[in-house]
């Protein structure tokens, strides 16, 4: 449904006919590391994520899954390969 408390005329799962039945009745605004994020809208009453109605759970673990801004570097180099298995791939 579209939402008619904070971010209103955009889609929200939470909205009912209720209301918005999110914890707390309405979405919390972006803390401080979502800032550069594409997914950041910008309206009269604040900075509010798109994909998120509580940004700072997201942020709490580690880095935000959603994160548009934020490159994570794996480092494929130091993993042990079976040399038998290595041998089988590239036939």
């Amino acid at each position: 449904m579209v939402c008619t408390t904070v971010r209103n005329g955009f889609d929200c799962i939470f909205m009912s006919k209720r209301g918005c039945q999110f914890n707390g009745g309405s979405c919390h605004p972006v803390v401080d590391q979502c800032d550069g994020c594409q997914r950041i809208i910008e309206i009269p009453t604040g900075k509010y994520c798109m994909s998120f109605p509580e940004p700072d759970i997201k942020w709490k673990t580690g880095i935000c899954n959603m994160a548009t801004h934020v490159t994570i570097n794996n480092k494929k180099g130091n993993i042990k390969v079976n040399p038998l298995k290595a041998s089988k791939r590239s036939l």
